[in-house]
């Protein structure tokens, strides 16, 4: 009888649910990683970047293979359609058609801003790397929103724009919800969200990003993924300064 009433009692209380499984830091790094990326991807996205009451709608392309390579164009507006970025290895290159052009960009400005928005080249290209860049320390658990917070340090050495980030994900550790990125200063200068989760491939990404200028009140950069074809045929003739040009 003791025991039964023992049992009546934390059921009616309510069990504790079961904790979540704490993340595997070393695969979310590489699940980071390669969240947009594989052996070769077809993309097609849109960008907005707002500036107070001015913004700037873009639609882009892009193609590549891995790491190393990738090819960037923007096909709308008409004003701006055929300016594009290509990425080989570290090398990165901006073509500009109205004054037919091609501007090789330094490994020391991969972290500025691409075509005047919020988000840099690196953001674009995925120079940096989780895994190989950075630290990984699990902080514990959020409540809003729901899931884990990891916090991502520079490793040693690591020359880049972002000392730390403070990366929220979902309690399976498979997508990021939020990021916060911290400069060499210590101060939080960007705000980065991750929603509307769609199946690609077989592959679940979030297709919404919101880029949050802390610096600059009203600086908001979104970008929205419309279709990711990984494994998709990719020649190895796409990503070559001729190709740029001629896109």
């Amino acid at each position: 009888m003791r025991a039964f009433f023992t049992l009546a009692v934390l059921l009616s209380l309510g069990m504790p649910s079961a904790a979540a499984t704490e993340p595997d830091l070393s695969a979310l790094a590489r699940r980071l990683d390669d969240l947009y990326r594989s052996d070769t991807c077809i993309a097609r996205l849109e960008l907005i970047a707002q500036n107070g009451p001015q913004s700037r709608h873009l639609q882009i392309k892009s193609w590549s293979r891995g790491r190393e390579k990738a090819l960037l164009l923007i096909e709308a507006p008409a004003r701006e359609a055929g300016n594009a970025t290509l990425k080989i290895g570290n090398n990165l290159w901006n073509y500009l058609p109205n004054i037919a052009r091609t501007i090789r960009i330094p490994p020391s400005m991969m972290l500025a801003s691409w075509m005047g928005t919020d988000i840099t080249n690196d953001d674009l290209v995925k120079e940096s790397s989780y895994a190989g860049d950075f630290v990984l320390t699990l902080e514990g658990r959020a409540a809003e929103p729901k899931g884990w917070i990891v916090l991502c340090t520079a490793k040693p050495g690591v020359v880049g724009r972002w000392q730390k980030i403070r990366l929220w994900v979902d309690d399976s550790a498979q997508l990021p919800l939020r990021m916060e990125y911290f400069d060499r200063r210590g101060r939080r200068a960007r705000t980065q969200t991750f929603d509307s989760v769609r199946e690609f491939s077989g592959r679940r990404v979030p297709t919404h990003m919101v880029f949050k200028n802390e610096d600059e009140e009203g600086r908001v950069t979104e970008i929205r993924y419309l279709d990711l074809q990984y494994g998709a045929r990719v020649p190895e003739s796409t990503f070559s300064l001729s190709r740029l040009e001629k896109k």
